[in-house]
């Protein structure tokens, strides 16, 4: 009986360690429309193909990896005083984009950067210029050191919100930037001034801040010059 009950609980932890891993690779399991070519932003292991501040060559060390993770956190003594972002090398146009992100400490929000540049500002070498879209307080789309607020939350994103790890997709062609939430399209937006949609690399956010902060990313699977078509969005 005891036998019984061991091996029970056994089968037990395998399938929520299963259905665990399945949760923490919901990117891969995405089905992108025919055509198109996902590729794999991070490698799980290490930072090829990105820039930041990781602690390499004597950088405040703001991003590191952690279980297959990207982690932006920073402390108390080492608060920035100017938004960090972690680069893509390669600049990006046209690309859908899907990954979780999840808000681990403080209410701060993070985001996803693009069609913009690498910007210094007080002597802070990877800041950005450009657009961001938010996440997951504070929904909505902002232009970095340009026009500031360009796009509100009208509520759906806050609703889609699960408090934990969003599972998000942006799609972002010519001038039109679109985010799904958790399989719910939750905004739609077109730039009134296209000559500020340019390629660029692609960021991910540590807010500037005074007090302890962690926000963490998974997944991120690119594909360029992608179908009109959203691939999260339940039908």
């Amino acid at each position: 009986m005891r036998m019984l009950s061991y091996l029970a609980a056994s089968l037990l932890l395998s399938i929520a360690a299963i259905t665990s891993a399945q949760e923490a690779d919901w990117s891969s399991s995405v089905k992108f429309p025919e055509g198109e070519t996902p590729i794999k932003l991070f490698n799980g292991r290490n930072f090829e193909g990105w820039e930041g501040n990781t602690g390499e060559g004597g950088t405040e060390k703001y991003f590191t990896i952690e279980s297959g993770e990207i982690v932006a956190r920073n402390g108390k003594e080492n608060a920035p005083k100017v938004s960090n972002y972690l680069l893509t090398k390669k600049p990006y146009r046209n690309f859908r984009l899907v990954f979780e992100g999840k808000l681990a400490e403080s209410k701060m929000h993070s985001g996803i950067a693009l069609w913009g540049k690498k910007f210094e500002k007080d002597a802070e070498k990877s800041s950005y210029q450009g657009h961001l879209v938010m996440f997951p307080s504070g929904w909505g789309y902002y232009d970095l050191f340009r026009r500031n607020s360009i796009y509100r939350d009208d509520g759906r994103a806050a609703k889609a919100d699960n408090g934990d790890w969003n599972k998000m997709e942006i799609l972002a062609i010519g001038n039109r930037i679109r985010l799904a939430v958790n399989g719910q399209l939750v905004a739609d937006w077109e730039d009134p001034k296209p000559e500020l949609c340019e390629a660029g690399p692609i960021g991910l956010q540590l807010h500037s801040n005074s007090v302890p902060q962690e926000v963490r990313f998974r997944g991120l699977i690119l594909s360029e010059n992608p179908k009109d078509e959203m691939a999260t969005v339940k039908k």
